[in-house]
């Protein structure tokens, strides 16, 4: 069991940058697979970036390749996403999301056991 919880959201304005964190508890997080999703107003929860348990796997949606970075301190229970060049079309709420680590990349947030309660990232144009 890992209980997720995420900050670092807030309003900025495009070009901005913001890093969000989401601090998990239970004994084993290295053990956790985590994945960073995102939903807007009307749309469903969308793949943003996911890392594998070690660290050493990371995979990003095309929107947010190349601004996007998704990071873990495993010794912190920590998963981040430094965030870069934010655009009007990344207003959303963003979620953790964790699963048991079996070696696999999953892109879809129904692939995903535990989830945060989620952070308002607000962009302005």
């Amino acid at each position: 069991q890992v209980q997720l919880v995420e900050s670092g959201g807030g309003l900025v304005q495009a070009g901005a940058s913001l890093r969000l964190s989401c601090a998990a508890s239970g004994r084993t997080f290295s053990s956790y697979h985590m994945g960073w999703f995102r939903q807007a107003p009307g749309k469903e929860r969308e793949f943003v970036a996911v890392i594998s348990g070690s660290g050493g796997t990371k995979n990003y949606a095309d929107s947010v390749k190349g601004r996007f970075t998704i990071s873990r301190n495993n010794a912190e229970k920590t998963v981040y996403l430094q965030m870069n060049s934010l655009k009007p079309e990344d207003t959303a709420v963003y979620y953790c999301a964790a699963r048991i680590e079996d070696g696999l990349t999953y892109y879809n947030y129904r692939g995903y056991n535990y989830w945060g309660q989620g952070t308002q990232v607000t962009v302005s144009s």
